[in-house]
C-alpha cells in the first residue's frame, strides 16, 4: 500500500491597502478578521501583503526632498521601503496578540525580483520583468498560518531594493498570487469594490459584482485609481481572478 500524496495547501493572498491601515485599532480589527477567517478554515495558509499607511509614503518623499531636490531613485526606494515594512511589523503584532501563528518576512524573502526595463502604467519597472523564486515564502507559510510581507517592493540586482510604482502592492498581490498558484487573490480597499460611479458625487452609486479585465483596465487608463494598471496587466496575462473589496466581508467586484 503507498502513501497518497499530501493535498497541496490552499494559499490565500490577501493584500490590505493603506487606506485600511489607519492606526493601532485597525491593525487590531485586521487581526480579528483574519485570526475569524482561520477559525473557518484552518487549513487555509494566508499571505497577507501590506502597503505603508496611507500618507506616509508621501511624507517620506516630502522628508527627502527637504534635503536634497533630486533624491537618487534606489536610495528613496529605500527610505519607502521603512513605511512598508513598519506595516509588516505592527501588523504581525496584532496577529500574534490576538493568537494567530505569524510571521514577518522583509522585502528580501518574498523571492520577488525586479529589473528597471520597460514600463507598465507609466512607472519604471514592469511585471514581465519580474521573477519570484517562491521557496522561501513556502517554507515560512509552512511554519505560520499567515505570513506578512511587504507591498510596493521587489529586491533589485545586486540585492538592492525596487519599489514598483504607485499602487504597486497590487501589483505585488498578483505577482506573488501567481508564483504560489492561489486559491484566491483579494484586494482589500476602503470601498466595498468598484462603483457605478464616484461616490463622492452620486452618492447612490451602486457596486459593480463582475467586472472583465479589459473593462477595468480601460478604467485605469481614463483616471480610476482603485487598482493599478500595471497590476490588471498582469491579473489578465497570468489570469489571476481578483476580488476587490472592502474589509468588513462584502462581496466586492470580481475582475476576470
Amino acid at each position: 500500500m503507498t502513501d497518497r500524496p499530501a493535498a497541496p495547501i490552499p494559499y490565500a493572498v490577501v493584500k490590505i491597502g493603506g487606506s485600511v491601515l489607519t492606526g493601532a485599532t485597525a491593525y487590531r480589527r485586521v487581526a480579528e478578521i483574519i485570526g475569524n477567517r482561520l477559525a473557518e478554515r484552518p487549513a487555509e495558509r494566508i499571505l497577507a501583503i501590506v502597503s505603508a499607511e496611507k500618507g506616509l509614503s508621501d511624507a517620506l518623499l516630502a522628508s527627502a526632498r527637504d534635503i536634497t531636490c533630486a533624491p537618487d531613485p534606489d536610495t528613496l526606494d529605500l527610505l519607502w521601503s521603512t513605511g512598508e515594512h513598519r506595516s509588516v511589523a505592527l501588523l504581525v503584532l496584532a496577529l500574534q496578540a490576538f493568537g494567530v501563528s505569524a510571521r514577518a518576512a522583509n522585502v528580501h524573502q518574498t523571492g520577488l525580483l525586479a529589473w528597471p526595463c520597460g514600463t507598465y502604467g507609466g512607472q519604471s519597472s514592469r511585471w514581465r520583468d519580474s521573477r519570484l523564486r517562491p521557496l522561501r515564502l513556502r517554507s515560512l507559510l509552512a511554519a505560520a498560518d499567515v505570513v506578512v510581507v511587504p507591498g510596493f517592493l521587489a529586491r533589485a540586482a545586486g540585492d538592492g531594493i525596487r519599489s514598483l510604482g504607485r499602487g504597486g502592492s497590487d501589483l505585488t498581490a498578483v505577482l506573488l498570487a501567481a508564483g504560489l498558484q492561489a486559491v484566491s487573490c483579494e484586494l482589500l480597499k476602503d470601498v466595498p469594490g468598484y462603483l457605478t460611479a464616484d461616490p463622492l458625487t452620486t452618492p447612490d452609486a451602486t457596486s459593480i459584482e463582475t467586472l472583465p479585465y479589459d473593462a477595468a483596465i480601460a478604467m485605469a487608463e481614463r483616471g480610476c485609481g482603485l487598482v493599478q494598471l500595471g497590476a490588471l496587466e498582469a491579473a489578465r496575462d497570468l489570469n489571476v481572478r481578483l476580488v476587490v473589496r472592502g474589509l468588513e466581508g462584502e462581496a466586492g467586484t470580481v475582475v476576470t
